[in-house]
């Protein structure tokens, strides 16, 4: 039987084997590089097919795999979602307290003295919230430091003093948000001036100071609250500090004086709401 008769087509593809096996070997199809048999060209062609077909079956399973790989992390890392540290700052507190690091000027002794003081020390203050915008408040401070003396024969220079205030009074909730709040406060109260302590013995005229003695003091100024979350508070206090100190010797006089303080330090907000 010649070659072409038994060509195949693609509707009798199923009776190609039993075609094959009748085939004479000595048909063979003369192509460019030498004998091939039909048979060889059809294994070449299953064989490019098989390749072909396992390398899309590969690429579909490789993207499935990749496609649920991706799929599982999302699900187990989940929408990412930005916390706000300050969403329960509320100002319904009951109390709170403050303590922070102190600094204050003061005037030793009365003039002619010239050099005033800067001393260093404490703030602690505590507040009761009676309603939203009003609490009273209540303050205790320590101012600590060397002074500058009046001119004299007794090598005293320099030498220590110190302010002990303890005061009482209204405090106001002025503007304020979820990151800060402006607070006044007005208190007035007592101080404790200790300017004799390092005199050697020697009398307080003998360097222009005053005598150690307790007198009348105000608070006049505020916070300034950075809320760091609903409880904890970095606060600021500035404040005019008024004193009337007298002398015991001359003329015998009290001498009223504004002087300056500030703290900085952190305020707590106990959870026990109004």
């Amino acid at each position: 039987m010649p070659a072409a008769a038994i060509r195949p087509t693609c509707k009798g593809t199923e009776k190609l084997p039993s075609i094959t096996r009748s085939l004479d070997p000595r048909s063979i199809v003369p192509p460019r590089r030498g004998p091939v048999s039909s048979i060889v060209m059809r294994l070449r062609v299953r064989l490019t097919t098989s390749l072909l077909g396992l390398a899309a079956l590969a690429l579909c399973a490789g993207l499935s795999a990749s496609a649920q790989s991706t799929a599982a992390q999302t699900a187990g890392n989940g929408t990412y979602t930005p916390s706000d540290p300050l969403a329960n700052v509320r100002y319904d507190n009951r109390f709170d307290i403050s303590l922070g690091a102190a600094y204050g000027h003061i005037k030793a002794g009365p003039p002619p003295l010239q050099e005033g003081a800067n001393l260093g020390g404490g703030d602690f203050d505590a507040s009761y919230w009676f309603s939203k915008r009003w609490a009273l408040e209540g303050t205790g401070r320590a101012y600590l430091g060397t002074s500058g003396a009046g001119v004299n024969d007794l090598s005293i220079d320099g030498p220590f003093v110190a302010e002990y205030i303890f005061a009482g009074g209204a405090e106001w909730l002025g503007p304020h948000n979820k990151h800060a709040a402006l607070l006044a406060h007005a208190m007035v109260g007592g101080a404790y001036g200790d300017f004799e302590k390092d005199l050697r013995g020697h009398p307080p005229s003998a360097v222009e100071f005053f005598n150690n003695q307790i007198t009348t003091a105000a608070v006049i100024g505020g916070h300034i609250d950075l809320n760091r979350t609903p409880r904890w508070v970095f606060r600021i206090t500035p404040d005019a500090l008024y004193t009337r100190y007298g002398i015991n010797y001359g003329n015998r006089a009290n001498y009223p004086y504004w002087n300056f303080g500030i703290s900085v330090g952190a305020e707590y907000r106990f959870k026990k709401k109004r």
